[in-house]
């Protein structure tokens, strides 16, 4: 098995959330995420809505990636990497935080 690195990739225990001053509007099966401290808006294609409200569950790094290959036709490690750098650039953008 191969394990992709993202460089800061979160642990597959943490359990990312959504910051109290970000809100998501849902458009069917994408979205916009709105944050209220910067006035800055981000769209959602489908599988980062299905991010979004993964984490809007409570649901760890590792439970994301595992719905996501339950749902989407990806391998663990597409998966992987895709959670992990959605993750990484909403950490960044201050729109997540690891509780």
């Amino acid at each position: 098995m191969v394990v992709y690195e993202v460089q800061n990739s979160m642990d597959i225990t943490a359990k990312p959330i959504p910051c109290e001053h970000v809100v998501c509007t849902d458009f069917d099966t994408e979205g916009v995420i709105v944050d209220l401290n910067t006035k800055k808006y981000y769209q959602l294609n489908e599988t980062a809505m299905f991010i979004w409200q993964q984490l809007e569950k409570g649901r760890t790094v590792g439970e994301i990636i595992s719905a996501m290959t339950d749902v989407y036709d990806v391998s663990v490690n597409q998966a992987t990497e895709s959670v992990q750098k959605l993750l990484s650039e909403m950490r960044s953008s201050n729109l997540i935080k690891v509780s």
